[in-house]
C-alpha cells in the first residue's frame, strides 16, 4: 500500500507560482505523477517522476512551465508552478504506480489551484 497526501494549493494570481508537495509514504512506490481535473474536464496528466532515479516524463501543456522533483529524504515530490494561468485552475492530484507497467492505483485526496485573472 502507498498512501500520498498533497499540500501547497491555494489561491494565486495570474503570473504567479505554486510549489505543491505530496509526501509519500509506503513501500515499493516505482513512478508518481501529478494530475489534475478542472471542473466540468476530464483528468489530465502533467507530469510523472521515477521515485529512483527521478527520470522525469512532461506532459507537452507542463513543459517549461512546471517542473518536478523529489527529496528521496522526505519521501516528498514536489510541483512548482510558474506562470500561472486561469485555465490552470483545478484540483490536483498526486498518485503512484509500484511497478512500470502499472496503473497509478494509489491517489491522495487532491488540492486546490485557483488562479485569479
Amino acid at each position: 500500500q502507498v498512501q500520498l497526501v498533497e499540500s501547497g494549493g491555494g489561491l494565486v494570481q495570474a503570473g504567479g507560482s505554486l510549489k505543491l508537495s505530496c509526501v509519500v509514504s509506503g513501500r515499493n512506490k516505482y513512478r508518481v505523477g501529478w494530475f489534475r481535473q478542472a471542473p466540468g474536464k476530464e483528468r489530465e496528466f502533467i507530469v510523472a517522476t521515477r521515485w529512483s532515479p527521478g527520470s522525469t516524463a512532461y506532459a507537452d501543456s507542463a513543459k517549461g512551465r512546471f517542473i518536478i522533483s523529489n527529496d528521496i529524504s522526505k519521501n516528498t515530490v514536489y510541483l512548482q508552478m510558474n506562470s500561472l494561468k486561469p485555465e490552470d485552475t483545478a484540483v490536483y492530484y498526486c498518485a503512484a504506480q509500484q511497478a512500470s507497467m502499472g496503473e497509478y492505483d494509489f491517489w491522495g485526496q487532491g488540492t486546490q489551484v485557483t488562479v485569479s485573472s
